[in-house]
């Protein structure tokens, strides 16, 4: 199916010519498309401590950056820029936003960055190492992109316009007046970061453990040379470690679901799951990977009718209460709610 949103193309079309190939322009992407938030909600949003959010004001050349909370907030007339990131988060009508970008899986879904910048606002020339779509909301916004030979290409984006960017297209955009720009971002871990958190991951769970032991420790000739013995008990102990491709699933759906720290859970346990809808929490991340399921950080198991459920709650954020009695999920639903990963709502 073809998407405005792509410029006509279907998903598959722009993965294959475009993902993390080259840019796309489209204009009247998001027909009648003039953002999801207000200056207001955007200014009580960036005075919350479990939002992330910072101010940029250009001064000549040189911009100053301030990160929040900000107890009170105060737009100058030109060059400023307020960011606020994880607004799908918070906010329902941006995690909407969000998930118009599904054909993309969720585990490398990130979150939807707003910017409300005064003319001549904007963070300046720079590059990102991941891939973005940047909607236009209200406003203009003149867009400078350069192609890995420096060949600068210039767009001009109103309401409802969208360019997306590959990694490592360098990138610039300035206000031409009071404008809101909605950034759809995407995780891309690095290898180093993931070998870090997987050996942390191990750690918890037992790695081999030995002591080193020197019993006929004879007298050093050369005192700072490390002894042969040492080396080689290093490389016993950790040749050692093992693991396995289920490890590494597991591994990854808890990495993947883990939350920010400064999100915040509340509980919810007005409805019984039977009697509603189950709407997963803007800050709830659950992905499966078979009968793998990863929930804000935690694995568990399940198959069978209770595993057809639990997939289509995830993949569609919401599922039918009483399809969630059938599958016998009621327990863990209102296990859900009291953690304040889940809610029951009204049918609509």
């Amino acid at each position: 199916m073809k998407q405005s949103l792509l410029g006509g193309l279907t998903p598959r079309e722009f993965l294959r010519r475009h993902w993390q190939k080259r840019p796309l322009y489209v204009r009247g992407a998001a027909p009648r498309f003039t953002g999801v938030l207000d200056e207001r909600q955007l200014f009580t949003l960036a005075k919350r401590d479990d939002v992330e959010s910072r101010i940029v004001q250009r001064k000549g050349r040189r911009r100053e950056t301030v990160h929040g909370p900000f107890a009170t907030i105060a737009a100058k007339r030109r060059n400023w820029t307020l960011l606020v990131s994880g607004a799908n988060l918070h906010h329902r009508k941006a995690d909407a936003l969000l998930r118009r970008f599904s054909f993309i899986p969720q585990a490398r879904l990130d979150d939807v960055m707003v910017s409300y910048a005064t003319r001549g606002g904007g963070v300046g020339p720079h590059v990102d190492s991941y891939d973005v779509f940047l909607l236009q909301g209200a406003g203009t916004r003149r867009w400078t992109v350069w192609d890995p030979e420096r060949t600068p290409y210039r767009y001009t984006a109103g309401p409802g316009d969208l360019l997306y960017l590959p990694p490592g297209w360098r990138h610039d955009g300035v206000a031409l007046d009071a404008c809101f720009t909605y950034s759809i971002g995407f995780r891309a871990p690095r290898g180093a970061e993931l070998g870090a958190a997987f050996l942390d991951w191990l750690h918890e769970r037992g790695l081999p453990d030995a002591r080193y032991r020197d019993p006929r420790l004879a007298p050093a000739r050369n005192p700072a040379r490390i002894p042969g013995e040492m080396l080689a008990f290093a490389e016993r102990a950790l040749g050692r470690i093992r693991w396995t491709r289920r490890d590494v699933a597991s591994f990854l759906g808890a990495y993947l679901s883990m939350p920010k720290a400064q999100l915040v859970f509340r509980p919810n346990t007005r409805r019984r799951p039977g009697a509603g809808m189950v709407r997963l929490d803007l800050k709830t991340q659950l992905l499966y990977s078979g009968r793998r399921f990863f929930i804000n950080g935690e694995a568990f198991r399940v198959s069978g009718r209770a595993a057809a459920v639990l997939r289509r709650l995830a993949d569609e954020r919401v599922a039918p209460g009483a399809d969630v009695a059938r599958a016998r999920l009621g327990r863990l639903i209102s296990e859900w709610q009291r953690r304040g990963y889940a809610s029951v709502e009204n049918r609509k």
